[in-house]
Formats: structure tokens, C-alpha cells, sequence
């Protein structure tokens, strides 16, 4: 489930979604905004062009947006019914934790995003870029 040519792999190991070997931000993450979501502009690896088309990444806010509800939805369940919050205790926690898991949000509608569009290719062979 998690092994290479599924998209959970490329998803959580952010690799290239055709060939699970490149990279697919150049950077780690950090809480340095200017780094958070930037891409490679091809595959290290197959070459793959990642900005497929003029503001292709725009449909990760509709991706972006469904993580997060579903973040707001746990995080409240977990404050309210479990910890015994109050209402106001429990949005306080919502907007912290969201806060903090932006980054990592970000980068995950994204490599999701792309995932949706392009598949796992065995057979593509490493493309050195010229």
C-alpha cells in the first residue's frame, strides 16, 4: 500500500508522481514561507514537467481547502468531546494547531494535486536533463 508505485507512496515521500524517484520540492520543510511550497521545475529524474500549464496548482486550494475542514473537524471532536473543552477553548485550539500544520498543508494539497493527474510509470527510464 505504502510501497513504491502507489500514489500514497509519492504522496508521503513528496517523489515525482510518474517515476517515485526525483524529488519533488527542492526544499525540506521549515517554517520559512518563501521555501514552503517550492517546486523543482522538472523530475530530477524523468524530466517530468511539474507546472504542467499557466497556474496549474490553483486546483490544490480546493485540496488544501478539504484538508483543512477535515483537520478543523478532528481537531474540534478531539478538544470539545474528548479533552472537555469549552466552545471557545476548542476554536483556540483549532486556529493554533492550524497554524501550525499550514506548511505541511500546503505541500501536501500540492503534491496531492498533481498526483490526481499523472500516474506511476514503471517503465520511465531516468532522463538526464541536458
Amino acid at each position: 500500500m505504502f510501497g513504491k508505485g502507489s500514489k500514497l507512496y509519492s504522496i508521503f515521500k513528496s517523489k515525482c508522481p510518474r517515476c517515485h524517484e526525483g524529488d519533488f520540492f527542492k526544499y525540506p520543510i521549515s517554517l520559512n514561507f518563501k521555501r514552503i511550497t517550492k517546486l523543482h521545475d522538472n523530475c530530477t529524474h524523468c524530466n517530468l514537467k511539474y507546472m504542467m500549464e499557466p497556474s496549474f496548482f490553483f486546483g490544490a486550494m480546493y485540496v488544501n481547502y478539504g484538508l483543512s475542514v477535515a483537520l478543523f473537524i478532528g481537531v474540534f471532536i478531539i478538544s470539545k468531546v474528548l479533552i472537555g473543552l469549552t466552545i471557545l477553548q476548542s476554536f483556540i485550539a483549532i486556529i493554533i494547531i492550524s497554524l501550525l500544520l499550514t506548511p505541511i498543508t500546503l505541500r501536501l494539497s500540492r503534491i496531492i494535486w498533481i498526483n490526481i493527474f499523472v500516474g506511476y510509470d514503471k517503465d520511465k527510464k531516468g532522463i538526464k536533463n541536458d
